[in-house]
């Protein structure tokens, strides 16, 4: 038992951990191109190993099988609330609201001439709007906010978890991200979808709305800063 849920939780934390730990190294990186190659690349390697990772192991996640699609009513009602988690996240910016306001400079895909870099772009919204929302949801709302509500977080059903797993849960997922109050209400409200349909697809289709709507939003107007 002790080793079944063991590996129940890494195939659900560690295409996150790859993920983050590729994101770690962008941000050492430096942008003069002193390490030979443009380092915004390094995202291709950022989400590929989340990717492959995920493949790997991907019949493991029963959470995601075609059984727990949702209906039509449950996937407009996730696409309605990423588009309103998009609209809150746009807006809630001011400076009180940001945490670590030196972080590391913004995803900008531009050539050196100024021009727009396409095959950047749509790596980033391909990776932000598919892949994120599947590892995030798969480790934020399906691992750590059931492991909070018991260790066995496998036998913990979405609807059995408490007020108290969704709060820490919500916390720790607000650190991960400099706009804390938009971050705050986008993981309460992605909590809610997973907690009232039972279905971690519905909360993964408000998440890829947001991220896919963000991406399109950031590009049209040049506001690289929410990248």
């Amino acid at each position: 038992m002790i080793l079944s849920i063991r590996r129940s939780a890494v195939v659900r934390v560690a295409p996150f951990v790859a993920f983050m730990a590729v994101l770690a190294l962008r941000g050492v990186a430096p942008a003069d191109g002193s390490w030979g190659f443009d380092v915004r690349w390094l995202y291709a390697l950022q989400a590929g190993a989340a990717a492959a990772l995920l493949a790997l192991w991907w019949r493991e996640y029963g959470e995601l099988a075609l059984q727990t699609l949702p209906s039509a009513r449950e996937a407009l009602l996730a696409v309605a609330v990423g588009l309103a988690v998009f609209v809150l996240w746009i807006h809630l910016d001011a400076p009180w609201m940001t945490l670590d306001t030196a972080a590391a400079e913004p995803f900008v895909p531009k050539t050196p001439d100024g021009a727009l870099d396409w095959p950047l772009i749509v790596l980033r919204i391909a990776g932000a709007a598919l892949l994120v929302p599947v590892m995030e949801e798969l480790f934020w709302r399906s691992f750590l906010m059931r492991w909070l509500q018991s260790p066995v977080f496998e036998a913990v059903p979405p609807r059995g978890v408490g007020l108290r797993a969704v709060v820490l849960s919500t916390f720790v997922f607000v650190l991960a991200h400099t706009l804390w109050l938009a971050a705050a209400i986008a993981g309460l409200a992605y909590a809610w979808l997973y907690i009232r349909s039972g279905k971690l697809w519905v909360a993964v289709i408000a998440h890829g709305v947001t991220n896919g709507a963000l991406g399109a939003w950031v590009v049209a107007t040049g506001q690289w800063q929410f990248w």
